[in-house]
């Protein structure tokens, strides 16, 4: 239920004096990596369109203070106006839910855009929901391809795209998938990683919080952060513990551990003594981790961006990843789904690296391109001028209508 009812018309009148519909824009988030990189498209959206209503719905995917509460905070994002209470289960629960709950609220406000971020079962919920309902669709970090059907994301993130009226991507990479997939090349627009500008804006508050500092670490650590049920869920488990352990003689090693990962094991019997193991920890206390690291172990993709943008070496304990643009530019190195690779990080560090390059339009300003999209005209609608460029901030790119 809304935590705030709010009318479904305001008094805003046109020229004519007649009675006419405030535009309502509709935020959809619900893990902690949705709240990073909408944050910064509520932000520049609110900026520019003050008179229109923005609601925020929380599908509660992720509901613990840690995973979710925290980033309210943190992010200065106002309360969620609809928080669903969707909660932990399979993919087809989670999503299932998500998309009853959603369409209901879009039921209720009748909203002139959905916009969704990421890959997660929200995403793919809220998508097909507003595209069911006849609302156009905006997709954050659109076009982000592993070639991986065998992970979740992978669906959702392809399927989101094809549900999306409007598709914002992070690198060239992420435009050439989309053009590959035949998507209508004037509904994607090139504006940049909106997570990197919630970096740019947190940079003062990440020095300063001293998170190392405050755990007690006096010596050079690796940051660990694993999660996907490919190392989580099977046989991988145990010899990546034991991995983490090996590893501790010559690093601390700092795990906050999410909580399907705890589970895990303690299913297993797992104990990792040697190892510095936490609950999931707050955003700005997980960044100031991570600037602070020697290097972070992780099978995450947020945290390959966070880590180019940061200049951490970053090494990725899976086959494959959908940013690439953080292995041609960044710190990023895949080292497969090998656990005994682990035992090559601390060689793997003192080698000599080219220098690190932060990719295009990673510069805060991602979000005020996105925000400039959604309240310009109708992709691929005539407006009695010349094409609208894809790319946002730059020259364009040779598109034809």
């Amino acid at each position: 239920m809304p935590h705030d009812t709010v009318p479904r018309f305001s008094n805003a009148q046109d020229q004519s004096g007649l009675m006419k519909r405030t535009d309502t824009f509709m935020y959809v988030v619900g893990t902690r990596p949705n709240f990073v990189k909408t944050a910064p498209v509520i932000s520049a959206m609110k900026a520019r369109a003050q008179d229109a209503r923005h609601i925020l719905v929380h599908t509660g995917q992720h509901y613990d203070d840690a995973m979710s509460s925290v980033f309210f905070r943190e992010l200065d994002l106002s309360p969620p106006d609809y928080d669903l209470g969707v909660g932990s289960g399979t993919a087809t629960y989670q999503t299932a839910t998500a998309l009853k709950r959603v369409t209901e609220a879009i039921d209720r406000e009748r909203p002139d855009k959905v916009i969704v971020a990421g890959d997660v079962n929200s995403t793919l919920a809220a998508g097909l929901a507003a595209a069911q309902t006849g609302v156009p669709v905006a997709h954050i970090e659109s076009g982000l391809r592993s070639f991986d059907r065998t992970m979740p994301e992978e669906l959702n993130r392809v399927l989101t795209d094809h549900l999306s009226t409007v598709l914002f991507t992070h690198s060239k990479d992420a435009d050439e998938n989309l053009a590959a997939e035949g998507i209508d090349q004037r509904r994607v627009f090139f504006v940049g990683n909106t997570m990197i500008d919630t970096l740019h804006s947190l940079r003062g508050q990440i020095a300063s919080a001293r998170a190392a500092e405050n755990l007690g670490l006096m010596g050079p650590y690796i940051l660990v952060t694993l999660h996907r049920p490919a190392l989580v869920d099977g046989a991988l488990l145990k010899p990546t513990v034991h991995a983490l352990e090996a590893l501790a003689d010559l690093f601390s090693v700092v795990f906050p551990a999410h909580p399907r990962t705890r589970a895990a094991m303690a299913r297993a019997g797992l104990d990792a003594p040697r190892v510095t193991l936490l609950p999931p920890v707050g955003y700005l206390d997980f960044l100031s981790l991570q600037q602070g690291a020697s290097a972070v172990l992780t099978d995450s993709g947020g945290v390959q961006e966070e880590s180019t943008f940061l200049g951490v070496p970053c090494f990725t304990l899976r086959d494959n990843t959908e940013r690439p643009v953080t292995i041609r530019e960044g710190t990023n190195r895949l080292i497969g789904l090998q656990p005994d690779r682990v035992a090559d990080i601390p060689a793997e560090l003192v080698e000599p690296r080219t220098r690190p390059t932060i990719p295009e339009k990673w510069d805060g300003r991602a979000g005020d391109r996105a925000a400039d999209v959604l309240l310009g005209p109708e992709p691929g609608r005539s407006t009695g001028g010349p094409p609208r460029s894809r790319t946002c901030g730059s020259a364009p790119r040779g598109d034809t209508a």
